[in-house]
């Protein structure tokens, strides 16, 4: 039988590095994409997660179960608690865009650093960094890159890269133990950013796919995987 993934997305450019990493890593996953840019604009215009926002994230699972879904895959890191607020009421698995990511960068040291390239999205991943990570000692330290997201919305993808691997060049990058990507647009960076960095480099889109992949198997056997809580 299909597995059909609903794959929400709050920017366009979050599409094409999410479908790419299921044919990649999850080929057999039938995936639907449901995209409301608006979110993105809004959320930057609020400047906070306001709970008419938070509705609509939650109105998007509804429609996404609606469609047969059998996981949800959010794929924009900027509303963090509206996901989580959707995954506690879910009967099927819900995956925050970045969660999965931080579990790997975890396993592999306590000192990461994180580029993103929608500014609105960092205080928010820097709180569920810090509650994934909590006991552990590690630290995150961010940077945002102004000007990569607008190039790759006006179809400059080269100068997208070059942006993101001269921020990964800073002095103090090389002190980390593992770079993270935030967004999930920034994938396409990804060999720009791992040929000048000084440690692995981590995309979501690729950690999100095998996490909810493993989910909805567990959902599927009647197993819950250790620490989702039925998400």
């Amino acid at each position: 039988m299909t597995t059909r993934i609903a794959l929400i997305h709050a920017l366009t450019l979050s599409i094409a590095p999410s479908v790419e990493a299921f044919r990649t890593l999850w080929p057999e996953a039938e995936c639907v994409n449901l995209l409301d840019d608006s979110l993105s604009i809004d959320r930057q215009r609020a400047g906070a997660l306001t709970p008419a926002i938070a509705g609509r994230i939650a109105s998007l699972a509804s429609h996404a179960r609606a469609c047969g879904a059998q996981g949800i895959l959010y794929t924009c890191s900027a509303f963090g608690a509206a996901i989580e607020a959707v995954a506690c009421l879910s009967a099927i698995p819900v995956l925050k865009p970045n969660e999965a990511m931080f579990a790997e960068a975890l396993s592999l040291g306590k000192r990461i650093g994180m580029l993103a390239t929608f500014e609105p999205s960092v205080a928010s991943m820097e709180a569920e960094f810090q509650a994934e990570a909590e006991g552990s000692g590690a630290t995150i330290t961010s940077f945002f890159v102004p000007d990569a997201m607008e190039a790759l919305r006006r179809g400059d993808a080269a100068a997208h890269d070059a942006l993101i691997a001269e921020a990964a060049q800073r002095p103090e990058a090389r002190e980390f133990d593992a770079l993270m990507l935030a967004q999930f647009s920034m994938a396409r960076a990804r060999d720009a950013v791992a040929a000048v960095a000084a440690c692995p480099v981590l995309t979501s889109p690729h950690s999100a796919v095998l996490r909810i992949k493993a989910r909805v198997a567990g959902a599927g056997s009647g197993a819950v995987p250790a620490g989702t809580h039925g998400r």
